[in-house]
């Protein structure tokens, strides 16, 4: 009776096991599913990015020229602070060169906050910058909360 009850233990466990691994499987690979965002080229991101930002009731949004931008992509307005921010459409992680980029950015254009918008997520060391340097870092999960707000 007892090594009944010990062979069903493990099947259970087995079972349980299964189904964690399963799991883990199915959201990684949802995780890493390319969407139409993760196609855009740089430029055509940065445009989408500013009409999100104009969404979320940002003002005087404005695109910097493609060369010579001074590291920020997006120069924007909500609530009397102005931002600069940095855009990154990229594959794999952001690190921390997009981190200063928005830094010397905010710095030449002025502005009270910098931040890194990107569709990925962030390098320990990035995040280690950000925090040092004061810059905001908005990623994959911050951009895809803020495409489901304007869907709402």
């Amino acid at each position: 009776m007892q090594a009944e009850n010990i062979q069903i233990l493990g099947i259970v466990i087995a079972a349980f096991v299964a189904a964690v691994l399963f799991g883990w499987i199915l959201w990684w690979i949802l995780r890493k599913k390319e969407t139409p965002l993760d196609e855009m080229e740089g430029v055509e991101f940065e445009q989408y990015c500013a009409e999100l930002l104009r969404n979320r009731g940002f003002i005087d949004v404005k695109l910097t020229k493609a060369s010579g931008d001074f590291g920020v992509d997006i120069l924007a307005e909500k609530d009397g602070v102005t931002y600069a921010i940095q855009c990154k459409r990229y594959a794999d992680p952001v690190g921390v060169k997009a981190v200063q980029e928005a830094f010397a950015g905010r710095e030449y254009y002025d502005r009270m906050v910098g931040a890194v918008l990107t569709n990925q997520y962030f390098t320990a060391p990035a995040v280690a910058a950000a925090k040092k340097l004061k810059i905001l870092l908005w990623d994959r999960g911050y951009l895809d909360s803020m495409i489901e707000e304007r869907r709402v």
